[in-house]
C-alpha cells in the first residue's frame, strides 16, 4: 500500500513536532483525507496504529488541526552482499490540500532526514504515490516491480526437473503463518531490497477486508512441501466470472515465495491450473522472476514494469561501505547533495565481493553525480552506465564509469516484497 503524498514550497508555516499517542486518530485522519478520504477497514486501521512508531512520527499542526504527517519505521534492509542495513522506512507522508506550497513537506523532510542521521541509520527508503515528489530530497528509484495479466487459457507453462516432487495443500492463511514467515525469512538475505519482518509485520499479509476484494473470494493459501519440509507458499484470491461460452474467472495473486526453482514452478503451475479461470493477475513481482522464461508466449502475459522502492543515502560513506561489489572497484565520487550537505564532496570507494570502505578524500574525482543517482544505483538494479547515458552521471577519469557500473551490479534484481 502506498502511504505518501504531498507537495511543498519555500515558506514554512509551522515546525514539525513528534506525534503524541492521543493525537493519532486526528493525525491519521488527516493522512486518510489526503488520500481521498475513504475510510480504511477497521482491521487495517488497528494494525497500522499498532505498528506506528510514535517517537519516529511527526506532524505539522495549526491549533488542533493537523496539516502535515510523516513517519519512519525502523527497518533492516538487505543490500548487495547479504548484509541487513538499518533503514528508515518513510511512510504516512501527507500535506493537507489547504496548505500546499507553504513549505510543509520540505520542513517535514528536513526534520525527518536530520532525525534519521541522528539515529545512525545510513539509509531512508519509501514508496511514492507520485514519483516526481521525492527526487528533490535526494531519493532515487532503486527497485522496479513486474505486473502481468496472463492468459492461462492460451499460455502454457513449462516446469524444471523436480517440480513433480513438490506437494501442495490448502491451508487457512492464519494457521500456516509461522511456516510461511520462516520461508520468507530464509529468502531475505538473498535479494537486495527485501525487508526483514519485525514482530507485527507478518500480519500485513493476512489483511483481508471485504471492501478490498473487488468481487474476489476471501484470501486463500496453499503451502508447498518437499521432502517433508515447507518450502514455499502462495496467497491468492479467485474472482469468478462467466461468459456465454463458459467460465472466465481470474486468479489474483497476493504473495508467492519458494526456496527453490521446483517449488516456485509448482506454485505457478497450480495457479495456472485452477478450475473455471482463464486469467492470472500478477502485481509487484521481481523483474527477474523465472516464470517469464517458462511461459510459451510472453506477449499474452502482458508484462508491465513500474517503479517501486525509492532509496536515499543519508550517510554516503556508511551506506557504500555496508554493501559488497561484484568486481573490484577503486573510484572517487564527487557527490552533490544540497539537501543533506554533510554528504557533499569527494568520497573514495574501495571494495570487492568481500567488503568495502568509503572515506572522505581530497583526491581528484573520477565520477561526478548527485546523491539521487548514487541512491538509484545503490541496490544494483539501476546501472550507473544507464544514468550516465541519460546525462545524470559525468565521467571525469576515462574507464571509471565502466569499472563502477559493473561493480555496483547485482546478480539478483533488487525487490521490495510489500509496501509500508
Amino acid at each position: 500500500m502506498e502511504r505518501s503524498t504531498g507537495n511543498g514550497g519555500d515558506v514554512t508555516t509551522t515546525e514539525p513536532r513528534v506525534l503524541r499517542q492521543e493525537e493519532w486518530d486526528t493525525w491519521y485522519g488527516s493522512l486518510v483525507r489526503a488520500f481521498g478520504g475513504v475510510p480504511e477497514p477497521d482491521e487495517e486501521l488497528a494494525l497500522f496504529r499498532e505498528l506506528t512508531r510514535f517517537d519516529r512520527s511527526i506532524g505539522v499542526w495549526e491549533g488542533d488541526a493537523c496539516v502535515g504527517t510523516a513517519g519512519a519505521f525502523a527497518f533492516r534492509m538487505t543490500v548487495p552482499g547479504g548484509a541487513q542495513v538499518p533503514a528508515a522506512g518513510v511512510t504516512m507522508v501527507s500535506v493537507a490540500a489547504t496548505h500546499r506550497r507553504r513549505g510543509v513537506l520540505t520542513s517535514m523532510m528536513r526534520r525527518q532526514l536530520d532525525d534519521v542521521r541522528s539515529w545512525g541509520e545510513p539509509l531512508a527508503v519509501l514508496t511514492a504515490s507520485e514519483p516526481a515528489i521525492y527526487g528533490r530530497f535526494g531519493y532515487g528509484a532503486a527497485t522496479f516491480e513486474l505486473g502481468a495479466e496472463i492468459d492461462t487459457s492460451r499460455v502454457r507453462l513449462s516446469a524444471p526437473p523436480g517440480t513433480d516432487d513438490v506437494r501442495l495443500r490448502y491451508a487457512a492463511p492464519g494457521d500456516v503463518l509461522d511456516a510461511c514467515e520462516a520461508v520468507y525469512a530464509r529468502l531475505v538475505p538473498a535479494r537486495p531490497g527485501m525487508i526483514a519482518r519485525q514482530p507485527g509485520w507478518e500480519r500485513l499479509g493476512l489483511l483481508d477486508p471485504e471492501s478490498g476484494r473487488e468481487g474476489a473470494s476471501p484470501l486463500q493459501c496453499v503451502v508447498a512441501r518437499r521432502g517433508g519440509e515447507v518450502t514455499g507458499y502462495a496467497r491468492f484470491r479467485v474472482r469468478p466470472a462467466w461468459e456465454q461460452d463458459g467460465p472466465r474467472g481470474t486468479v489474483v495473486l497476493d504473495a508467492l515465495a519458494g526456496l527453490d526453482p521446483a517449488t516456485e514452478a509448482a506454485l505457478w503451475r497450480f495457479l495456472y491450473d485452477i478450475d473455471l479461470t482463464g486469467t492470472l493477475s500478477v502485481r509487484g513481482r521481481p523483474v527477474d522472476e523465472a516464470w517469464q522464461h517458462q511461459v510459451s508466449d510472453i506477449r499474452r502475459c502482458r508484462p508491465a514494469l513500474r517503479d517501486a522502492l525509492y532509496v536515499r543515502l543519508v550517510d554516503v560513506g556508511a551506506a557504500l561501505a555496508a554493501r559488497t561489489y561484484q568486481a573490484p572497484v577503486d573510484v572517487v565520487f564527487e557527490v552533490e547533495d544540497a539537501f543533506c550537505p554533510w554528504n557533499a564532496g569527494r568520497w573514495r570507494l574501495s571494495g570487492d565481493a568481500k567488503g568495502a570502505s568509503c572515506e572522505r578524500t581530497a583526491d581528484a574525482a573520477d565520477l561526478a553525480l548527485s546523491v539521487r543517482e548514487l541512491a538509484a544505483a545503490y541496490l544494483g538494479g539501476v546501472r550507473l552506465g544507464s544514468l550516465a547515458a541519460a546525462g545524470r552521471v559525468r565521467e571525469v577519469r576515462g574507464g571509471a564509469l565502466a569499472e563502477a557500473s559493473v561493480a555496483f551490479g547485482s546478480d539478483v534484481a533488487p525487490w521490495l516484497p510489500h509496501g509500508f
